[in-house]
């Protein structure tokens, strides 16, 4: 008996490139489908709840054994959330029969009631365009909005994909976000950073918060998974220092990751010095 005999399973089957994670969630959303398992992810509606993306992994091979759920963490992790939401139905992305039925076996779901396919869903001319922008220009799409796996792609460069989608006259029409990457295996080029711009960025929120000063003094780390950041700022006197440090540092991260789509490991900062303000120095004398 399988572990979750009760899930009515469906898959969604095209070959590598042909729009299957763009088309996804529309294809979902047609069958009365709110769950999703696409390349490691386990997604609901417009929400990554569990797994990570196999498409941060360094070569395709690898990208094949995360997607297929081959370690026991990797399984656990969806299983759980399974158990957890307890979906009626799911439907699994793959680039053949054999790959979705794999990844049912699993992760203990049913035999897949249905396959749906991508030439069934979209053109020829369709897919040849899809293929061909894979291709040229090593764009992956992953069917959820930007800032849910904004986190996990640190420095992939991550792109907002709005799609409008007419269902015909009185009904309303499919609307969605996806995002853009361009995975680690199939990069076409390099991009930097400097360190003077996370310099600037944080002498800006410096400039737009009342009690910091300035910024002193920085140091940056840069890591694989996104910077660590040293920074040392002089505090205006009167405000509470430690709630000071805190919402100034928060607020760095935000625009950090905003501007840069780098996810900031750390951020130690420290009140180097205090400055009396101007009209307090009157008033003392």
């Amino acid at each position: 008996m399988n572990l979750f005999n009760k899930i009515k399973v469906y898959a969604f089957v095209g070959p590598s490139g042909t729009g299957k994670s763009y088309r996804a969630q529309y294809v979902a959303g047609e069958n009365n489908i709110s769950y999703i398992i696409d390349d490691g992810l386990f997604i609901k509606d417009n929400e990554v709840i569990a797994g990570s993306s196999a498409k941060k992994a360094p070569t395709k091979i690898e990208t094949v054994k995360h997607a297929l759920f081959q370690t026991e963490e990797e399984r656990k992790e969806i299983q759980n959330a399974i158990k957890k939401y307890k979906p009626e139905s799911i439907m699994i992305l793959g680039t053949s029969d054999n790959m979705v039925y794999k990844i049912a076996e699993n992760l203990g779901l049913p035999e897949i009631s249905r396959i749906i396919r991508i030439d069934e869903i979209a053109t020829e001319e369709e897919m040849q365009t899809a293929r061909r922008i894979r291709v040229t220009e090593g764009k992956h799409v992953i069917p959820v909005p930007t800032f849910e796996i904004k986190k996990d792609f640190s420095g992939y460069i991550l792109d907002p994909l709005q799609i409008f989608k007419s269902k015909g006259l009185g009904k309303d029409p499919y609307v969605s976000e996806k995002s853009i990457i361009r995975p680690t295996f199939s990069y076409m080029g390099n991009f930097t950073i400097s360190d003077q711009v996370f310099r600037e960025i944080i002498e800006y929120m410096a400039y737009k918060t009342p009690a910091i000063d300035k910024l002193a003094k920085m140091r940056l780390t840069k890591h694989e998974e996104g910077p660590s950041i040293y920074a040392e700022v002089i505090v205006v006197y009167g405000y509470n220092i430690k709630e000071a440090l805190n919402d100034f540092r928060d607020k760095c991260i935000k625009e950090i990751e905003k501007l840069t789509a780098m996810n900031v490991q750390g951020f130690d900062i420290i009140a180097r010095g205090l400055i009396v303000p101007e009209n307090l120095e009157e008033n003392k004398e």
